[in-house]
């Protein structure tokens, strides 16, 4: 009798160790994840440049299992590879852009790439990836689409289309316990920051975590934060902002940075 007892105490204190240690596990993100980007500019190849960012959008949460891992509305980064505008004779412009990253809630960035698939082959007759409608191609061996149609190339703001995650990312559970993945009931007692900024898809960072992109809703415990909207060609917006309960409206006016002379 003393021996079952024994056995079931012993059962007892081991399944909330087991539990823990479940918790504690790290949260991967697989290689080849699809992501759903939407782009928020136009981008034409009459006035692009070499080297100029480009801002996307991610259009649905990325989730493993029930946990966000992106949340919707997370800015993407793109860099512009090559720009040429029309030319005589009907030539066409020419417009290349590598999708660079975007970012997990915990503020992690995850790499991307054009192509769910990068084995074998290179860019020569190997052109196997996925074509969005006629406006989108993606090389199977980078994270380099091209837009091709007309004379100069343009790809109109709201162009929805697919990229990959670029290798695993092993992410902190502990760190993924924040707004995007809160209990109903988790918020009591905290308030809320309602950040909007002009233009809107920034990224916010509270206490120098990224939450989300603007305009968002994002609950906070009551004390002191320091809130942070960024976005890129802009200058950084700070400010240490009070919040004693309720909903508090955070406005950030970005000023666009001067760009230098080519």
């Amino acid at each position: 009798m003393t021996r079952k007892i024994l056995v079931i105490v012993s059962a007892l204190v081991l399944l909330p160790l087991q539990t823990l240690a479940q918790a504690a596990a790290p949260v991967v993100l697989d290689d080849g994840t699809p992501i759903r980007l939407r782009t928020t500019q136009t981008i034409s190849s009459a006035d692009a440049h070499v080297d100029d960012r480009v801002d996307f959008e991610v259009v649905d949460d990325v989730k493993v299992g029930d946990v966000v891992i992106i949340k919707h509305g997370t800015p993407a980064i793109g860099t512009i590879t090559q720009a040429q505008p029309k030319g005589r004779m009907g030539k066409g412009g020419k417009l290349n852009v590598n999708i660079d990253f975007t970012r997990a809630i915990t503020g992690d960035k995850v790499a991307l790439r054009g192509a769910k698939d990068v084995k074998g082959g290179g860019h020569t007759g190997a052109m196997t990836g996925a074509m969005v409608g006629t406006a989108i191609v993606f090389w199977p061996a980078a994270p380099l689409f091209l837009f091709m149609h007309g004379k100069d190339i343009t790809v109109p703001k709201g162009h929805e289309f697919n990229v990959y995650t670029s290798g695993a990312l092993s992410l902190d559970s502990a760190k993924l316990l924040g707004p995007a993945n809160a209990s109903p009931n988790s918020a009591s007692g905290s308030a809320l920051l309602a950040v909007t900024s002009t233009p809107a898809g920034a990224e916010i960072e509270v206490d120098g975590s990224f939450v989300g992109s603007t305009p968002s809703s994002v609950p906070v415990s009551m004390g002191s934060h320091n809130i942070t909207v960024r976005k890129n060609g802009y200058t950084s917006w700070q400010r240490t902002i009070r919040v004693t309960g309720g909903t508090v409206n955070v406005a950030a006016e970005l000023s666009r940075q001067v760009r230098a002379s080519r």
